[in-house]
């Protein structure tokens, strides 16, 4: 079914984002042996790991007056400011232990500058700044993008939105991914990505 040009993007299985993290997603870990089992059908696989110093901007611990999941702004425009989360170098950091994709062929780390915040695998959050993830897979010739992971709402949504801006073909594969759900963000993603032509399977 899938091809050698096709890349399944594992987005953020870490253990802050599965029940008992400091940034739990309800049924984060359920994702855990779908995805590895969709793994196993891919020649071609990329892990992305969110991964901030330990003061980052985004955390609302940096913003005494604000409280988690309260708007903040940053020189980039708004921010949803988080508890901290996937501090580098720490148990919350690491990827769920039952994540288990040996042939994966690279971790890209994001969210690792102190001054923005990163949901895209491909762009931080000033939606300008590369993470390079989007040259390495057009170097090596990848026309398709599966996304799965967490956050569905946040990290999957922006990675595949800029999948799609930089010219792959891009799908969601939804039983893979759970939702924060804020503010009726999960519906707003299904919306984003039917207008903008993004499989969502």
């Amino acid at each position: 079914m899938w091809k050698d040009t096709d890349v399944l993007l594992v987005i953020d299985v870490q253990n802050d984002f599965c029940p008992g993290g400091k940034l739990a997603v309800p049924g984060g870990d359920e994702v855990v042996p779908l995805i590895n089992r969709l793994a196993r059908s891919f020649r071609h696989v990329v892990l992305t790991q969110d991964w901030h110093p330990a003061e980052h901007s985004s955390f609302a611990t940096r913003h005494p007056a604000k409280n988690p999941f309260e708007l903040a702004m940053m020189h980039y425009g708004p921010q949803t400011l988080w508890p901290d989360h996937c501090i580098q170098d720490t148990h919350g950091a690491e990827f769920h232990k039952d994540l288990h994709i040996p042939h994966a062929e690279l971790i890209i780390r994001k969210g690792f500058r102190e001054e923005i915040d990163s949901y895209s695998a491909f762009f931080e959050n000033d939606r300008k700044t590369p993470t390079g993830l989007g040259g390495y897979l057009k170097e090596r010739g990848f026309e398709k993008v599966v996304c799965v992971g967490l956050a569905f709402d946040y990290c999957v949504r922006f990675s595949a939105e800029d999948a799609q801006a930089l010219g792959f073909d891009t799908e969601v594969i939804e039983a893979a991914c759970r939702s924060i759900d804020l503010d009726g963000s999960a519906d707003a993603a299904r919306r984003s990505f039917a207008e903008r032509g993004i499989v969502l399977a």
